[in-house]
Order: C-alpha cells, then sequence, then structure tokens
C-alpha cells in the first residue's frame, strides 16, 4: 500500500513539473515569434501549430516532454504493485502540486480560495473515480461502438475547438483543456484496444490494424492542444480542466463501448452527485480567481482573434 501510494504521488508530481516546464516553453516561443504573416485556416483555430518547429527544438520543453515520459513511467508503476482505484485518485493531487509549483516560480502566494477550489476538484475527481466502474476501460468492447465513441468524441472536439475561438483568454484555457482532456480520454481506449492487439494478434496484425494509427492521432493532437491551453492563461485553468474531463469521459465511453452499466443504488447517485458538486465548485471558484485570471498570455490568441 505505502509503494504504490508514493510512486503515485510521485507520477502526479512529475505531470505538474512537466506542465509547468512545457508552459514556460511555450510562452516562451510566443514572446520569441515576430512572424504573424501567413496563417492558414488551420492555425486560426489551432494557433500553437506556429509554434510547433520552435517547441520541438525547445530544450526546456524537452525537459518538460522527458518528465512527462518519466509520470507515465511512474504511473505504470504504481498501477503495477497497487490497484485502479488506488493510483488514479492520487493523480488528482497534480493539482495541488502544479498550483504550489506555478505559485514558486511566480513568487506569489495562491489565496486560499485557490487552494480550496483546488483542493475541492481533487476531492470531486477522487470521490468520482472512487465509484465502483468509474475506471471503464476493463473488458471486450465492440470495435462499432468504439468507432462512434470516437466519431462523437471529434465532432464535440471540433465543436469546443470553434466555440473557443475569441474568448477571453481562462475561457480559452479551460475550453481547449477540456478538448484535450476529451483526447486523452480517447486516447486511454485506444491503448486498451492496441495492448489486446499486441498480445493477443502480434505485432503485424497490430501493425495493420486501425486502433494504433488513431492512437497516434489522438494523442498529438490532446498534446498540441495541451500545449495551446498551457499558453493561452493560468496553468491550474488548463491542467483542471484535463484533469476533470478526462475520467467523465472515459465513463461515458465506457458506458457505450465497453457496456459498463449506469450505477441505480442510492449510495452511488449520492456519490456521484457529491464528485460533480464539487467539481462545479471548484470550477467556479478557480474561474473567478483575481490571481488566476490576471496569469493570461493573450499573446496566444491573437490568431483565433482575427
Amino acid at each position: 500500500m505505502i509503494l504504490p501510494t508514493v510512486v503515485g504521488l510521485l507520477a502526479a508530481f512529475l505531470f505538474a513539473a512537466s506542465a509547468v516546464l512545457q508552459q514556460r516553453a511555450s510562452r516562451g516561443a510566443i514572446a520569441e515569434r515576430h512572424d504573424h504573416g501567413g496563417h492558414s485556416q488551420l492555425t486560426r483555430y489551432l494557433p500553437v501549430l506556429l509554434l510547433v518547429r520552435r517547441l520541438l527544438g525547445h530544450p526546456l520543453w524537452l525537459i518538460g516532454w522527458l518528465t512527462n515520459l518519466f509520470g507515465f513511467l511512474a504511473q505504470a508503476l504504481a498501477l503495477h504493485f497497487g490497484s485502479v482505484a488506488l493510483v488514479q485518485p492520487l493523480l488528482t493531487t497534480q493539482l495541488l502540486f502544479t498550483l504550489a509549483l506555478v505559485s514558486l516560480g511566480s513568487r506569489r502566494r495562491p489565496l486560499t480560495r485557490d487552494w480550496l477550489s483546488v483542493l475541492s476538484m481533487c476531492a470531486g475527481v477522487a470521490i468520482f473515480l472512487s465509484v465502483r466502474g468509474a475506471a471503464p476501460v476493463e473488458g471486450a468492447a465492440q470495435r462499432s461502438e468504439v468507432l462512434l465513441a470516437l466519431t462523437a468524441s471529434a465532432v464535440v472536439v471540433f465543436a469546443i475547438v470553434v466555440f473557443a475561438q475569441g474568448r477571453e483568454p481562462t475561457v480559452h484555457a479551460a475550453t481547449i483543456g477540456v478538448a484535450a482532456g476529451i483526447c486523452f480520454a480517447v486516447s486511454a481506449v485506444l491503448i486498451k484496444l492496441t495492448t489486446t492487439d499486441l498480445l493477443d494478434r502480434g505485432v503485424l496484425a497490430t501493425a495493420l490494424d486501425w486502433p494504433g494509427y488513431a492512437l497516434a492521432v489522438s494523442t498529438a493532437i490532446g498534446l498540441l492542444l495541451g500545449q495551446q491551453a498551457y499558453a493561452a492563461a493560468s496553468l491550474p485553468v488548463a491542467v483542471a480542466a484535463m484533469s476533470v474531463t478526462n475520467p467523465l469521459v472515459s465513463y461515458l465511453i465506457g458506458v457505450l463501448a465497453f457496456h459498463v452499466h449506469l450505477p441505480t443504488d442510492p449510495g452511488t447517485l449520492v456519490a456521484v452527485a457529491v464528485s460533480l458538486l464539487l467539481l462545479f465548485l471548484g470550477a467556479v471558484g478557480l474561474a473567478h480567481s483575481p490571481a488566476i485570471r490576471q496569469d493570461v498570455a493573450p499573446e496566444v490568441l491573437e490568431v483565433s482573434r482575427r
């Protein structure tokens, strides 16, 4: 119990550190970019694409990427020694670590309301993940239903990206963070399908099947959207949006594709209601925090406003 707890907390810290490093690299790349001409329709909606080459050559971003990789390895190790019900709620402490690291880097103490908001969101996600069946990528899934879930997710992500254009930075970061969270939830399902292919059918069959390629696309889009959310506004807002969206969408996909049964007993319904209330209160608190709203980088949104 102690080992998976410690390693799970280490994974959460590494994910938070990675987000902080990548946000600084993204904002540094924005500050260094002087050419705003020749934008395509795609870069209008995803202005972070203008920075991809610069980010890939940015030492700080690469360190952040490696830190994120170590976070995934730590998460896998924690899941090897502990249960999903133990490890996944621990990962919500990424929000706490993120707020602490941002505060340390800016040398500004977070407001009490910021800590309470983040704690509320952590508790909400932890309660939701503790509900039986909230980790739905178990068992076999129907490929046709997975494709339906992927199509629906793609439509929703596109609609969110369009909606985010021209919004003030905090709203932009939150909505783009939601879109990134959807992509990461989809990636979790595709990881399940791809690993099943590898174990049951071998490398060649996996290379000829579509889930692996869909996984590459969803992960790449999720990373791009995550960078855009990081750069647009306060990091806790972006991380909170992704951290909350991922398990909720995973649950919805589990209901559709993995035949997870919806809860019906009163105790479970009350737990779900409490978790949603805590998430709502935390989100409202973060959205209205003066310190959070001041930490924006409107330059990243110049293209989207044109």
